[in-house]
């Protein structure tokens, strides 16, 4: 008992301290943050736009990463698709099930690599846009100083660098992914409202290595099935077309994909993935097990999703995106991902201290989550034991920020219910 006393007071303490301490200095720790991401942000991103367009192999006596590289990759693979040619098990095998060539055929398939690589460009600085436009809103950051650094996050995290330097996708789902479970969150169930967040979620399963696990919103949020069945329909048509350009039936096809997602989830493809079910089985020689503990948990996913689908959609939005970077295979640009929990994480450091604690708790997680997702990140800059040192960091944070979004849901969820039963005896009463 005297322990748990201890405990207690300790707690208190420092959370009072803490909350002195921001009072304080709150405004130097803002701009302090501000100007060592702009820094990080000016220096990362031009060196990855100069990385994508110029696509050197050194600059100076140092060897450049390949430029472009994965974008290359996909203009090769849609137009042989549509050329009729062999995609599945050629070399580099592919994740991305046929629908995704359709998908992305409106950006690389009608254009040779130089021009479809300004195309490419153009849509993926809109997306940021749309990006940064979205977590403005809804971070709830309600002045200037707070804007420009949520502003700031994404653009200064070295996932968005990785990912323009590489032309990888995750800049373009991310906002089709949060605005599709937005869009559901509006009242009143109009077919135009399900129709757009269909079509918006379809386009986002370009990829869907990240957008499944936040499929589950989409079927228990609305409290409707009309949206998930939407998505199944427009989803299958949009295979079933693709299949059509390759003289296959759609089964052996699928078999072929299957097979080729698998070699990517080999042991010797691992080496390029990290912080991942995937790579941690294979790490100690359990790669055949990566589908089933993926399914396993997608499910538990799954079922914490229906038991809190009246919380808070950026709690659901950050678990999701938690699970979703970590259930298969993912490269570092895919850590952008990790933007949506520290969405979730400042509007939780936003509520009144009235509250509890938790917003304290929120703001220390988020001062370390942008302190080691900054960029040029330690992929770039570090090698060896400490790299190691630095992603097992990175995954018993993530592991403490879901903890945390699961507890904070939990809260809410138990507040929700006792407020029902409160208005029902209230109504009784009446």
């Amino acid at each position: 008992m005297g322990k748990r006393h201890f405990l207690t007071r300790w707690n208190h303490t420092f959370i009072t301290l803490t909350q002195d301490l921001w009072t304080a200095h709150h405004i130097l720790l803002l701009r302090s943050s501000i100007f060592l991401m702009i820094f990080c942000a000016t220096i990362w991103l031009s060196y990855e736009f100069y990385r994508l367009f110029c696509q050197p192999a050194y600059i100076a006596f140092y060897q450049v990463h390949p430029g472009a590289i994965d974008l290359k990759i996909f203009h090769k693979w849609i137009h042989l698709w549509f050329a009729g040619e062999k995609v599945y098990g050629a070399l580099p095998p592919s994740t991305y099930p046929p629908a995704s060539f359709l998908i992305l055929w409106p950006i690389l398939g009608w254009l040779k690599m130089p021009m479809a690589l300004y195309l490419w460009a153009a849509t993926m600085a809109a997306s940021m846009g749309w990006i940064l436009h979205i977590i403005i809103r809804e971070s709830g950051a309600d002045k200037p100083l707070y804007r420009i650094f949520v502003c700031l996050i994404p653009l200064s995290m070295y996932a968005t660098g990785a990912t323009i330097g590489n032309g990888q996708l995750i800049i373009h789902v991310i906002p089709l992914l949060i605005t599709a479970v937005l869009v559901l969150k509006k009242e009143g169930s109009t077919i135009r409202n399900d129709l757009l967040s269909a079509i918006l979620f379809i386009t986002a399963l370009v990829k869907p290595s990240v957008s499944i696990p936040f499929f589950w919103i989409v079927l228990f949020v609305p409290n409707r099935i009309r949206p998930a069945c939407l998505i199944i329909f427009g989803y299958f048509l949009a295979t079933y077309l693709a299949v059509q350009f390759q003289g296959s039936r759609l089964i052996p096809l699928l078999r072929e994909w299957f097979l080729d997602a698998d070699r990517v989830s080999s042991y010797d493809m691992i080496k390029w993935s990290h912080n991942n079910l995937h790579s941690w089985l294979a790490s100690f020689g359990l790669q055949e097990y990566n589908s089933y503990a993926s399914l396993c948990v997608l499910a538990c996913l799954g079922l914490w999703t229906y038991y809190h689908r009246h919380c808070d959609i950026w709690h659901l939005l950050g678990v999701s995106a938690i699970v979703s970077r970590i259930w298969t295979y993912h490269g570092w640009y895919d850590d952008l991902l990790i933007l949506l929990p520290i969405i979730a994480l400042f509007r939780i450091s936003k509520r009144d201290s009235a509250e509890g604690s938790d917003n304290v708790i929120a703001g220390i997680l988020l001062g370390l989550t942008i302190l080691v997702m900054l960029a040029p990140g330690g992929h770039y800059l570090l090698r060896g034991p400490w790299l190691n040192i630095y992603m097992g960091m990175q995954v018993i944070l993530w592991g403490i920020i879901l903890l945390f979004l699961i507890h904070s849901a939990l809260r809410e969820r138990k507040k929700s219910k006792r407020m029902y039963f409160l208005n029902l005896a209230l109504k009784s009463n009446k």
